[in-house]
């Protein structure tokens, strides 16, 4: 236990508070707010390769779903030979889904990150005793980011999550042939709407984070959307 503390705290909580200053002092105009929203979109551009991994699965299983539902017939009443199949059939496809546990695993570490640097005030001695020598003190950190403090609780931007997220489920299953079932229907109210309740009883830092990061992955999925279709655009297109 006092390893795996040792590791948090040197390897981890402190490397990440003095990047955090850093961008502040460098990068964001002496506002943590953008800090943080640039140490998001750093920490996404490095995560690049995974997120790639996952919108080439989700490209690859959307092609696969007949074979995958005749997969789920065939094995209904047998489940185990049903998931074997199925992993079977991923691995033949090349399909890696601990990718994007990959990106959501490091991006929720990131999370409980900084949930522990805005514990109790960022303007502390105690947090700031921990900034490497190469990084100068700050007299006074800025968390005062557009209309909100991001080390306070704020109800609009973690509804801003929500309502994000909320759009998000609309957009994927509009975007499907079939019907949404009764199931995916509660799925798609109660998900954001719990988001809503976490994220409003946490510093907003945490919905600035979040919104950063679904923002960015919007953007890379819009981009893998129109990259699908002018490759099909132009295998259909004469010659």
């Amino acid at each position: 236990m006092e390893i795996f503390n040792y590791i948090w705290q040197y390897y981890l909580y402190i490397p990440l508070f003095n990047f955090l200053i850093w961008l502040y002092l460098s990068y964001s105009i002496f506002n943590l707010g953008i800090a943080v929203i640039v140490l998001t979109i750093i920490l996404r551009i490095l995560l690049l390769p995974f997120t790639i991994l996952t919108e080439r699965a989700k490209i690859i299983s959307q092609r696969l779903h007949h074979e995958m539902s005749e997969i789920n017939r065939d094995f209904s009443t047998d489940p185990v030979k049903r998931k074997l199949m199925i992993r079977q059939l991923l691995k033949k496809k090349k399909i890696r889904p601990w990718a994007k546990t990959v990106v959501l695993g490091v991006q929720l570490l990131v999370l409980i990150l900084l949930y522990q640097v805005f514990l109790g005030g960022i303007n502390t001695e105690s947090k700031l005793h921990l900034l490497y020598p190469a990084i100068p003190k700050p007299d006074f950190i800025n968390t005062k980011f557009l209309f909100f403090d991001i080390g306070q609780r704020n109800m609009m931007m973690a509804a801003a999550v929500a309502a994000f997220i909320f759009a998000q489920i609309l957009i994927h299953y509009w975007g499907q042939s079939k019907k949404m079932s009764k199931k995916e229907q509660i799925y798609s109210l109660l998900f954001p709407a719990l988001s809503f309740l976490v994220l409003v009883l946490l510093p907003s830092v945490k919905s600035v984070f979040i919104l950063t990061s679904l923002i960015f992955s919007a953007i890379i999925s819009i981009i893998t959307t129109v990259l699908k279709l002018i490759l099909k655009k132009a295998k259909v297109s004469p010659k």
